[in-house]
């Protein structure tokens, strides 16, 4: 199945059936003989990073022993830890400062600069990556302060929220109670575009006649929205582990891991905006 994450879209990652498994990824790293075998289902056609497969006279080509390293679950863990520790002491840092409300939201638009940039470059640039965790995180630790000090607590409990909801999607995927399949992409899909464009047109009312808009931020109408979107970044999380394992299934690059990284940090980002806002809201009422 064709990758649906935006962030991995242009990278080509697809399978047709069945599931590797995040231990997939040993049958295919450097030195198996049985990784350009044309009975690997993994070496078709459709695999951007397969071996080839056939000789100049029909025999089998075991892989070049210089073949360059590949994406492994600890090369995609280390990543998101050096992506998700930057984010953190970035927002120590704005939090520690007491950095202007008005600042931080002028690193939000930098740090979506910077991850739309990101997004549609053919290669994973570690640089670009790492640029918008400090933009990232220092938005975060401008909002959660604020948000902090009208909510005592909100940002803690923003925070265990989304490791429970990233905790219960990683085991609820390894036990394949879900199942990422063509037409649960096609729902998160649709339902992640209809999201954002009641976000926006939210906005954009907001703007012209004051007040919340159409009441999507704040009351009852406000915590349904809001439980929507983490069940909607929920969703995302179990794309962004259904693109590493395929990755790992593929043999891919061992650069694509700063991909993976910074596709889960924005989903984890994105619930713990939707958590905090929850928290808000809760508390306020």
């Amino acid at each position: 199945m064709r990758s649906s994450n935006p962030v991995f879209t242009r990278r080509g990652f697809s399978r047709d059936g069945g599931y590797a498994g995040f231990n997939a990824g040993p049958q295919l790293q450097t030195g198996n003989p049985y990784a350009g075998s044309p009975t690997n289902p993994y070496a078709q056609p459709g695999n951007p990073y397969a071996q080839p497969q056939v000789g100049p006279a029909g025999g089998y080509v075991p892989p070049a022993p210089t073949r360059a390293g590949v994406m492994t679950i600890d090369s995609v863990v280390s990543r998101t830890a050096i992506t998700l520790g930057t984010v953190v002491v970035a927002a120590a840092a704005a939090w520690i400062t007491d950095m202007p409300v008005g600042v931080g939201v002028l690193f939000a638009l930098v740090a979506l600069g910077l991850g739309l940039w990101q997004s549609f470059k053919r290669e994973p640039s570690p640089a670009l990556i790492m640029a918008y965790a400090v933009a990232e995180g220092l938005f975060l630790g401008t909002i959660s302060n604020a948000i902090n000090a009208v909510a005592p607590g909100a940002a803690m409990q923003a925070v265990i929220g989304t490791m429970a909801v990233f905790a219960g999607v990683l085991f609820m995927y390894k036990q394949r109670i879900i199942r990422v399949t063509q037409r649960f992409t096609q729902f998160v899909l649709a339902a992640a575009l209809g999201f954002v464009l009641l976000s926006m047109v939210n906005l954009i009312v907001a703007m012209i006649g004051g007040g919340n808009g159409l009441g999507l931020r704040d009351g009852g109408l406000g915590i349904l929205f809001g439980i929507a979107g983490v069940v909607l970044g929920a969703c995302f999380l179990a794309l962004d582990f259904k693109q590493v394992e395929d990755g790992i299934a593929y043999g891919a690059p061992e650069k694509e891991a700063w991909l993976a990284a910074f596709g889960l940090t924005l989903t984890l980002v994105w619930i713990y905006l939707e958590f905090l806002r929850l928290v808000a809201i809760l508390q306020g009422d």
